[in-house]
């Protein structure tokens, strides 16, 4: 017995030994695994050169690794890592290649930062990973073909990068993958046809890539996939039948490519099916009645393709049905059952979008459009050579924010009851036959962002209530038979910036000197009226005017002097008018200044030889006046073609191709008394260069103690700022006023003048090489521009901070919208949200804006300038959804024609990038309705 109990204790003693063996082992094992992943966290720390809102500061050795802020970890006992979340926190960095050595993640998400670099093939040692977003970052080069080593993935988000190269074969392999994003990036070569292995592929994405070849037939075996987007790329052929029998697809998109192929030919049997988008492609044939039979249809785009025949009539079937476009392209009705898919439409109770325009549509306008759904929001019908009028109950359609029945034969008066559409913000009626007067009710459309009657027979006074068109942005009334005097309340719309257009009527009186309150304005024509009196000088605060048009008026005086303040100006046509005296010499300081028309006037006086220093003047009108004088023979007077002198009898020499009679010699009397004034002017010259050269010396001098010293004007322009007051109304550069990170800046909100001012204030990194150089050639750049659509700066600060560490700051205006990236990939960016986020006329006004602005750096900046990083984060929005485009920092000056002061080496190290380059892939995008 005692030797049974002894047996058993020994056995017992020895169990809790190995016991404790065990333990021990574990726990070092356990140990190491977690140094493991503490070491491969902390070398992805290092490779973070920006960390805004301190996402990084508890990754420390005082607490448990998973206990860091985006750090989960599955069992807290085996301490692995199995989840990596730092997304929107503006991290900047590259991605090290040792998060490769954290063996159990399975998921890493990493998007809404500003990470560079390549993507570490080290992502394929990451057996366990399921789950990989990488999305809205500016990550470059190819994407890993080892990718394909994750056997256990099941989504890959790599969306709104700059990735280039193939999509790599291999990741075929994946046989788990459920969900592939790659849309906008600059990826090139043919969609892999090993991805139909992907058999629970559902969701897969190319959308803005620079894809060709052809649509795999392979993937018609995919039965699970549910979303095909390969829209915005190069890619040709036909469309694969097999696609048409996939019963779980719900969204095909294939818009903007080069596919042809007739689809009539085809039975369509996607019942499923919710959103299709080919627009812009080049099909042929009739629509598919087919397409009449998926009753779950919502979303359809077959515009800007050569389709033709007759819209077909079972579309009324369809109750879901949201988006109709088939805008542009050859389809035809010319009798009244031709028109009865409108009568059909009138059934789709949902419907919110209907465009048929540029067609071939004929016939009488059915009355039933006013039947269309009171959920309609968009009415795009204009450019078919249609009939009829604009019935009273256009009213019905209480949501329509668009209305676009331009360049049809519409007849009649524009009813009164217009002015109960509220929401409109886009209307279009130019070039048809509407007659009477422009009624006052328009003044009710409060919203109207757009107002198009242009090319009409519209009679009668402009009614003042156009003033009540606060958001008016664009005015175009020309052409037509107006009368009376202009309203006051027409120019001074508070934030009309894009044009106003009132020529080509019989508009009488004088130009309201109110005109001064269009600061904003782009564009402004009255040409071709009975305007009266003199131009009034008010004329030149309009600072953003870009082309004006007075010519064919009877205005009478002088120019004004006042036009030269306009320093955006590049089309000046004052023609056919009764002008007289001289031509202001400074109007050479319009130097984007592009065309001039100053012909059939009274003007005299010789031409002022300035003109000659207009670089980019290419056409000039001066004839039919008085001039006399020699013809300077530089600049523009240099080209023949490009100048008309004719009809001034008083003019001698300049270039042979004019064949103008030469100038007379001087006479001995001009000589003698030339004599006498060099007599008196060298003795005087004399004494002023000696002054000269000692005053040189002595400010030299003082300019080499202080290069940067703001002169009075500068520092009213720019007020002064400090450090302090930086901090102070940024709340200590806190994260809860962050805006946005970059390489070499970090942006704040704040406010200035005791919080009446809104403002930007860009930190810069001087910890980062080349961040000093940045911050110089951003001033720079941005005290050379000024233009509505470009950010505008503030002031700037040069000053250390509390711990004596140099500190430089840029203040720019609060854009209180946000980006336009933001707008366009909110972050749920389906389809049908997008179209809820920035509606048509904003797209198109933010579209306009853009390109005004780099109309202005290409040509009217002084000396030119290239962006070199024109993208929608770089795009932002002020409170009227304006676009300002901002981000200098890569800007590149043309240096054929780069001043003198902007030529010292720092400067031309600063500013940098490649001529004409635009982001690839951020192009403006409606969606999938391609205009």
């Amino acid at each position: 017995m005692e030797t049974k109990t002894s047996i058993l204790f020994l056995l017992l003693l020895c169990s809790n030994w190995v016991l404790s063996l065990m333990i021990a082992l574990t726990a070092e094992t356990t140990l190491h695994a977690n140094e493991t992943d503490r070491f491969a966290l902390l070398a992805f720390k290092s490779g973070i050169t920006s960390d805004p809102t301190g996402a990084l500061n508890s990754w420390n050795n005082t607490i448990s690794v998973c206990d860091w802020e985006g750090v989960s970890c599955r069992d807290k006992h085996l301490q692995r890592v199995t989840s990596l979340n730092l997304s929107y926190q503006g991290l900047q960095g590259s991605i090290s290649p040792f998060i490769g050595n954290l063996s159990f993640l399975r998921s890493v998400l990493l998007m809404n930062n500003a990470l560079y670099g390549d993507i570490p093939s080290e992502f394929g040692q990451l057996q366990q990973l399921r789950l990989l977003n990488l999305s809205f970052n500016s990550l470059n080069g190819a994407i890993p073909a080892n990718l394909s080593l994750c056997s256990e993935l099941i989504t890959i988000q790599l969306e709104n990068n700059q990735l280039t190269g193939i999509i790599p074969a291999e990741l075929g392999c994946m046989r788990k993958l459920e969900s592939l994003n790659l849309e906008k990036n600059n990826l090139t070569g043919v969609i892999p046809p090993s991805l139909a292995n992907l058999s629970s592929l559902s969701e897969v994405s190319f959308f803005s890539n620079r894809l060709q070849g052809n649509i795999p037939e392979e993937f018609g075996s995919l039965t699970k996939l549910e979303v095909f987007e390969a829209s915005r790329n190069m890619l040709s052929g036909k469309i694969p039948t097999q696609f048409f029998n996939l019963s779980s697809l719900n969204t095909f998109a294939a818009a903007s490519n080069n596919l042809h192929g007739r689809l009539s030919s085809v039975e369509i049997k996607l019942q499923k099916l919710q959103a299709l988008y080919l627009g812009g492609n080049q099909f042929t044939g009739t629509i598919p009645a087919s397409l009449t039979n998926i009753s779950s249809l919502w979303e359809l785009d077959i515009s800007q393709n050569s389709f033709s025949g007759k819209i077909p009539t079972g579309f009324g079937g369809l109750q879901n049905l949201v988006f109709f476009n088939v805008i542009l392209n050859q389809l035809e009705a010319s009798t009244p059952g031709d028109w009865e898919f409108i009568d059909s439409l009138t059934n789709c109770t949902q419907l919110q979008f209907l465009g048929f325009g540029i067609n071939k549509m004929g016939g009488t306008l059915p009355g039933s459009v006013v039947n269309l759904s009171t959920t309609l929001q968009v009415l795009a019908i204009g450019y078919n050579p249609m009939t009829g009028s604009l019935p009273a109950e256009i009213q019905n359609l209480i949501n329509l924010n668009s209305l676009d029945v331009s360049t049809c034969n519409l007849r009649g008066e524009i009813p009164a009851e217009i002015g109960k559409l509220s929401n409109l913000q886009w209307l279009g009626l130019s070039s048809n036959k509407f007659t009477g007067q422009i009624p006052t009710s328009i003044g009710n459309l409060t919203q109207l962002n757009m107002l198009n009657f242009s090319w009409n027979s519209f009679e009668g006074h402009l009614p003042t209530t156009l003033g009540n068109l606060q958001k008016l942005s664009l005015l175009d009334l020309s052409h037509n038979t107006f009368t009376g005097e202009i309203p006051k309340e027409v120019v001074t719309l508070p934030y009309i910036s894009q044009y106003i257009d009132l020529s080509y009527n019989q508009l009488e009186g004088s130009l309201p000197l109110e005109i001064s309150n269009l600061k904003k304005l782009g564009q402004l024509g009255i040409s071709g009226n009975k305007l009266s009196g003199e131009i009034p000088a008010t004329i030149g605060l309009c600072e953003s005017m870009e082309i004006l048009a007075l010519d064919n008026n009877l205005f009478r005086g002088t120019i004004p002097a006042a036009l030269s303040d306009m320093k955006g100006l590049r089309k000046l046509y004052l023609s056919h008018n009764n002008l007289s005296g001289l031509v202001p010499p400074s109007l050479s300081k319009l130097r984007g200044l592009e065309k001039l028309d100053l012909s059939h006037n009274n003007l005299s006086g010789t031409i002022p030889e300035s003109l000659q220093n207009l670089n980019f003047l290419f056409f000039l009108n001066l004839s039919y006046n008085n001039f006399h004088g020699e013809v300077p023979v530089n600049g523009v007077f240099a080209n023949s073609t490009a100048i008309s002198l004719s009809g001034n009898e008083g003019l001698c020499g300049g270039i042979l191709q004019l064949h103008l009679p030469a100038c007379p010699p001087e006479t001995n009397q001009d000589r003698k008394g030339q004599y006498v004034w060099l007599k008196i002017i060298i003795p005087i010259a004399i004494a002023v260069i000696f002054l000269s050269i000692f005053s040189l010396a002595y400010w030299k001098r003082k300019l080499r103690k202080k290069s940067l010293v703001i002169s009075p004007l500068e520092e009213e322009r720019y007020p002064r700022v400090t450090y302090a007051e930086l901090d102070k109304t940024t709340g200590g550069f806190s994260s809860d006023n962050f805006i946005g990170s970059g390489r070499y800046g970090t942006v704040y909100k704040g406010s200035l003048d005791n919080g009446r001012t809104m403002v930007a204030v860009k930190v810069f990194k001087l910890q980062n090489r080349g961040a000093s150089k940045s911050f110089l050639a951003e001033c720079k750049a941005l005290r050379a521009i000024r233009h509505r659509n470009l950010i505008k700066i503030i002031t700037s600060c040069s000053s250390v901070d509390r711990q004596g560490r140099d500190f430089k700051a840029l203040v720019f205006e609060y854009m209180p919208n946000g980006s336009l990236d933001q707008w366009l990939h909110p972050e749920d960016h389906s389809h049908h949200q997008q179209m809820n986020h920035l509606n048509l006329i904003q797209r198109v006004n933010i579209a306009i804006g853009i390109a005004n602005a780099l109309d202005y750096l290409h040509h009217n900046c002084q000396p030119p300038m290239v962006h070199c990083d024109l993208k929608p984060s770089n795009v932002l929005l002020n409170s009227e959804m304006d676009a300002i485009v901002a981000d200098f920092g890569i800007s590149k000056f043309l240096c054929e024609v780069v001043s003198e002061p902007l030529q010292d080496s720092s400067f031309s190290i600063a500013i940098k990038g490649t001529v004409g380059y635009v982001a690839p892939g951020n192009l403006l995008t409606l969606s999938h309705l391609n205009i």
